[in-house]
């Protein structure tokens, strides 16, 4: 596969990965808990994506000294983009009727997916 093939596919199953990881697996309690600095469903969702990113390393044949940092760096970005949304959400008590909320929800989301841009980019030698 060329370069630009193989770093379009990470970055589809990336992109896959967060679809299921923020969306089909993630909980109303725990979207309750991550605004609160090591709660365990806070915690549990970040693994979630942790574990989503070492699989994509993982089957796409990286290796595992690889695979590890970009899975605990998945999982620590993850959570404290995560953390931190909330708490300016909640603090300025932001809603779904709030503009503002909707901009944070779109940077958490930037944040995430710039992540993972990075990984792709880092995997394929480029920085």
């Amino acid at each position: 596969m060329s370069p630009v093939a193989t770093a379009l596919f990470l970055v589809l199953l990336l992109q896959l990965k967060h679809f299921v990881c923020d969306g089909l697996l993630q909980t109303k309690d725990m979207v309750n808990d991550k605004g609160y600095y090591g709660k365990p469903l806070g915690l549990l969702h970040a693994a979630i994506h942790g574990a989503g990113t070492l699989a994509v390393f993982a089957v796409t044949g990286y290796g595992w000294s690889t695979v590890l940092v970009f899975a605990a760096l998945d999982f620590a970005i993850h959570y404290h983009v995560d953390y931190t949304k909330e708490n300016i959400v909640r603090s300025n008590g932001w809603t779904v009727a709030t503009p503002y909320f909707w901009w944070m929800i779109a940077l958490d989301q930037f944040v995430h997916h710039m992540t993972y841009l990075a990984f792709v980019a880092y995997s394929q030698g480029l920085f």
